[in-house]
């Protein structure tokens, strides 16, 4: 059986409430963003050391106007759950280095 996403417009309707207040109301205080510990990166790079495997596989994306970034991700997990590595604004490849062995080495060597 497929489900479909709560959206905060779908909230609005069952539950009678404003969406877009929701909306921020979630970004600025339930969902945490604002004490996210990469909140200050976040946009040249997101680092998730806990989904790294033995077999990587590394793509870039233009995501919006013509802004590349490079994906690091966990072959093993096949797209699914856990296997986002990390995000890299760019395509140098000493900037996905640099933020790649921000990872301990033990568990980059593994």
């Amino acid at each position: 059986m497929e489900t479909s996403p709560v959206t905060c417009r779908t909230l609005e309707a069952y539950y009678h409430i404003n969406a877009h207040t929701f909306e921020k109301q979630y970004k600025e205080t339930l969902s945490g963003f604002r004490i996210w510990e990469q909140l200050a990166h976040a946009d040249t790079w997101l680092l998730f050391p806990e989904n790294i495997g033995p077999h990587l596989a590394i793509d870039e994306s233009s995501l919006s106007n013509g802004e590349l970034y490079t994906f690091v991700t966990n072959r093993d997990r096949h797209t699914g759950e856990g296997s986002l590595v990390a995000v890299v604004s760019g395509t140098k490849s000493e900037d996905v280095i640099q933020v790649l062995k921000l990872i301990d080495e033990e568990e980059r060597i593994r």
